[in-house]
């Protein structure tokens, strides 16, 4: 696939994908010296080329996926003039919901806002268009569509993570014991939420390719990113096709007399810092964390490591891990309390500085 998906409208690039899965790190470089060094094994048979307009297939495809209950979501559809408006609004409506389009003109140069809806900066018309129009929810998609953001019927983003913990809740009465990969980076109402609900939640890396591969290892039923991936296997194929993801919170709405609001009201909502991403040279981030960690550990500290480090505090959580694409270190914290969360940025700011780390602020 070519897309830029949400980079900036200079950046473009290419999405590969086989055998139901996307390659990484040591993957896409060995693609990458294949293709510079020209050592390629030649096809026993030659590929073929063909051009196909698949859009009428691909929608009643999604279409015969989802059956609303008794009642129609209203709701607002923001594609940011990526690929977006150029499905949603139809196959939504070809379910049974009233839709009210914003952008939905493909504009690679993005002249509204840059379709990138885990951004709080995005979504103020989004945002607008819900409270003025009185509509049950609002959606934004990426680029490349592969990513979705919310907005309930009060104007209120829902992030991915608390986002994740609400489809959970109507998997998880179908599919006791479940297994839940919870992204490192997510809020710990992610897997007290699966807990509540007899699912068993298990950490993993951030990263939607890694995070496809352990879906496919356990045969996991779903699992998502606080960025807005969302993968659905227990009724899908497995991979993150943001228009799906909608049509599933529609069918949440579409079976409840609650708002979206008051739904999410059961799926607690602490205080944080938002993701921080801050510059650190990447002959140092690594160092960073595992001095970190080394650290944490030594003080025998509850700590989860499976990508950085998150330690556990009493009231709360903090995370450092490494970017996989930029000369970035990844850092988020949160507690139960404003003022637990205060502590733990406090402690958590010590130790990355004396771990070696440039200064940084968080962000909230």
């Amino acid at each position: 696939m070519v897309t830029g998906s949400h980079n900036p409208k200079e950046f473009n690039g290419l999405k590969v994908a086989y055998d139901r899965a996307t390659p990484w790190g040591d993957d896409i470089q060995s693609i990458y010296r294949m293709i510079t060094a020209d050592d390629m094994t030649a096809a026993e048979r030659p590929g073929v080329y063909r051009t196909a307009d698949i859009s009428a297939e691909y929608i009643d495809m999604l279409v015969s996926k989802i059956t609303l209950g008794p009642r129609r979501p209203k709701i607002v559809c923001d594609a940011g003039n990526g690929t977006g408006g150029l499905y949603a609004p139809e196959f939504l409506r070809r379910i049974g919901c009233d839709v009210t389009e914003l952008y939905s003109t493909p504009d690679g140069r993005f002249p509204n806002h840059h379709p990138d809806p885990t951004k709080r900066e995005n979504l103020p018309a989004l945002i607008a268009a819900v409270k003025e129009g009185g509509a049950d929810f609002g959606v934004g998609f990426d680029g490349d569509s592969d990513r979705i953001g919310v907005v309930d019927n009060d104007g209120e983003v829902i992030w991915g993570d608390r986002l994740m913990a609400l489809y959970w809740s109507e998997i998880l009465p179908k599919h006791p014991g479940a297994v839940a990969i919870c992204e490192v980076k997510s809020s710990m109402a992610l897997p007290e939420t699966v807990e509540k609900l007899g699912g068993r939640p298990m950490w993993w890396n951030a990263g939607h390719s890694l995070v496809k591969a352990k879906m496919r290892e356990e045969h996991a039923l779903f699992s998502g990113e606080v960025s807005g991936h969302m993968f659905f296997a227990d009724e899908y194929f497995g991979y993150d096709d943001a228009f799906y993801a909608a049509g599933r919170l529609a069918r949440i709405i579409s079976n409840t007399e609650k708002t979206l609001a008051e739904l999410m009201r059961d799926i607690p909502l602490y205080p944080s810092t938002i993701e921080t991403r801050y510059d650190c040279p990447d002959d140092v981030k690594f160092g960073v964390v595992e001095r970190v960690k080394e650290a944490a550990l030594a003080e025998k500290l509850n700590t989860i490591t499976v990508d950085g480090v998150r330690i556990i505090y009493k009231d709360g959580w903090g995370l450092v891990r490494v970017s996989n694409t930029q000369p970035v270190l990844v850092a988020r914290c949160e507690g139960r309390t404003k003022e637990a969360l205060d502590e733990i940025t406090k402690d958590m700011k010590r130790r990355l500085l004396a771990a070696g780390s440039p200064d940084f602020e968080w962000g909230y």
